[in-house]
């Protein structure tokens, strides 16, 4: 995971560089009016809370401590003419799901129904009465691309002025964990993470609604499939996601 960071962060610098390099150039030549706006290139981090849609009461989940977090590096390319208002924001990144569940209860894998799948349990049933919880978290990694159209209502900078946005993503997961931190009996501080699918469907998709200025926005995300692989997830739980929070644009 922190290859794959310091991978996007060089990346991101690289583009950076190579922004401010012609930035300088556009400085010294005169550039008529009316001519293309100037349209950066976006490196997003999204702050958030994950929740789960159409779930049983019987999978509680902890709100404050289910977040997401984001990191998308979005190219704008404008559509319908240079001032027309409207761009196409490709791009791709890492999205970072995380569930709590309430009363002390995790994931654990579900033998009866095969390796890929998953049953929720009381953490202490598997490592006893006699300890302390102090962090208990599910997390889902994802590949993402999202794709947004973006109106922005200053049609000659689209680098000033509030913009809304309409999409969605497209992604791939590629590690799943559960995760409990504890204290024992003795008072010796310990940490499980047990890296599994846990009937996670494979791959994501939904829709996605941004709105803000360029460097400051709120978003939200309404998963279109089930997180779960049908009759694998916990509960035979049938829950959509639904993510929403705020984010700020580095450039």
């Amino acid at each position: 995971m922190k290859k794959i960071y310091t991978f996007l962060l060089a990346f991101v610098l690289i583009q950076g560089a190579f922004a401010q390099d012609s930035l300088q150039i556009a400085k010294k030549s005169k550039t008529p009016i009316g001519g293309r706006p100037n349209i950066p290139s976006d490196l997003k981090f999204e702050f958030g809370f994950n929740q789960l849609n159409n779930r049983s009461e019987d999978l509680g989940i902890n709100f404050f401590a289910s977040r997401t977090f984001n990191v998308y590096y979005q190219y704008p390319v404008s559509i319908f003419g240079e001032a027309s208002g409207f761009t196409m924001d490709i791009g791709l990144g890492l999205g970072t799901d995380k569930y709590a569940f309430k009363d002390n209860q995790t994931l654990y894998n579900n033998p009866t129904a095969g390796p890929e799948s998953s049953v929720l349990k009381d953490i202490t049933d598997v490592l006893g009465d006699d300890i302390n919880i102090s962090k208990n978290v599910v997390a889902a990694n994802y590949f993402d691309i999202p794709l947004d159209f973006t109106y922005h209502f200053n049609k000659t900078n689209y680098s000033k002025g509030f913009k809304v946005s309409v999409g969605g993503k497209f992604g791939y997961l590629y590690e799943s964990h559960t995760k409990v931190k504890y204290e024992d009996a003795n008072s010796l501080k310990r940490q499980v993470k047990d890296s599994q699918n846990y009937g996670f469907e494979k791959f994501r998709y939904g829709l996605s609604f941004k709105a803000g200025s360029p460097g400051f926005y709120v978003w939200s995300y309404f998963g279109l499939n089930q997180v779960f692989q049908k009759g694998l997830g916990p509960n035979s739980t049938e829950a959509t996601q639904v993510n929403f929070g705020v984010a700020v644009n580095v450039f």
